[in-house]
């Protein structure tokens, strides 16, 4: 069995480089994994692109499977999909997802790695790591039924919470992007679409991840009294200035924080391992497939990031195809 493997590295902020690899010999309880596909997860690794990790968020922002150190050389990445070409009988060539950096061969323990289920497209698995994002923001912000709700920020991770709460009953659902370009994104997901200024007040609920602080004051005005904003964007290493003067605590606002690197506590008896299988099975849903927007081969990744991080490419979720 080839024991060679490639792997893409960032070699210094802003600059990405493709690596030989040589994989152990798997020991028992674990898998040797064939990468078929791998998504760029835009926000948050372009961010460590640009080497925006802020110094005290080092060990926290580390990914699974990360090898070297912020803000680099570092191999950094969590969406792989694959096929293990070695490991226990029940595994063996099955397709799985795996929270595992860009590279094309890789050994994990099997415990690491998660089937896919039956009608969901190794190509759209690459979302696992961004739905399952959304599972724990929704067990966070608990929506009700009929409940007025706002999505700022038409990205990876807005978009697929708008997914989500678009099967919601009766709930009045708008994407709120400055982008009039994710609209076709927002009506394949089943929700409509709105410009910032053109959104729709009186929210219960208002999920924020555009990353900007003007998406979060706007998130602020489109409350109703005693509303809650849900913050899920990550602004690495940038201040934000927000708003809390004007009629923040006359109309009893509230602002909470919801990050995937931990379950949430409204599902504290939940593991990792059911939020992430049951991103996977919502991922049966074909409407998730308009959060793909753009493709690439894997020796193209030192010359797609940079484009990626700076906006030249401006995609949702950018899929990394392997072969061989």
């Amino acid at each position: 069995m080839d024991r060679s493997a490639r792997a893409f590295w960032l070699h210094a902020p802003g600059r990405g480089e493709i690596r030989d690899v040589s994989l152990p010999e798997p020991a028992e309880g674990e898998v040797l994994v064939k990468a078929l596909w791998s998504g760029v997860s835009r926000g948050t690794e372009t961010l460590v692109f640009r080497g925006g990790v802020p110094h005290n968020q080092y060990e926290t922002m580390r990914a699974p499977f990360q090898e070297g150190d912020f803000p680099g050389p570092v191999k950094y990445g969590y969406l792989s999909v694959g096929v293990v070409e070695e490991g226990p009988a029940h595994l063996l060539g099955r397709t799985v997802f795996c929270l595992y950096p860009h590279q094309t061969r890789y050994v994990v323990p099997a415990s690491a790695v998660t089937p896919l289920p039956a009608g969901v497209p190794a190509e759209r698995a690459v979302l696992a790591g961004t739905v399952e994002t959304a599972v724990n923001a929704l067990w966070d912000a608990a929506p009700l039924i009929g409940d007025r709700i706002a999505v700022i920020g038409g990205g990876m991770v807005g978009c697929s919470v708008a997914a989500l709460l678009a099967r919601f009953p009766g709930v009045r659902l708008q994407l709120v992007d400055a982008d009039p370009a994710r609209a076709e994104v927002a009506a394949a997901l089943g929700a409509e679409f709105a410009a910032p200024a053109e959104a729709r007040g009186e929210c219960d609920l208002v999920v924020h991840a555009s990353a900007t602080e003007q998406g979060l004051a706007r998130a602020l005005e489109l409350l109703r009294p005693e509303g809650t904003v849900l913050e899920l964007s990550w602004y690495g290493d940038r201040r934000v200035t927000l708003p809390l003067g004007e009629a923040f605590h006359s109309r009893r606002l509230s602002v909470r924080s919801s990050q995937v690197g931990t379950v949430s506590p409204a599902r504290a008896s939940r593991t990792y391992a059911e939020r992430l299988a049951l991103a996977l099975e919502l991922l049966a849903d074909p409407a998730l497939d308009a959060l793909i927007t753009g493709e690439s081969g894997f020796e193209e990744l030192p010359e797609v990031m940079p484009r990626l991080a700076s906006g030249e490419i401006p995609a949702l979720c950018h899929r990394i195809r392997y072969s061989g």
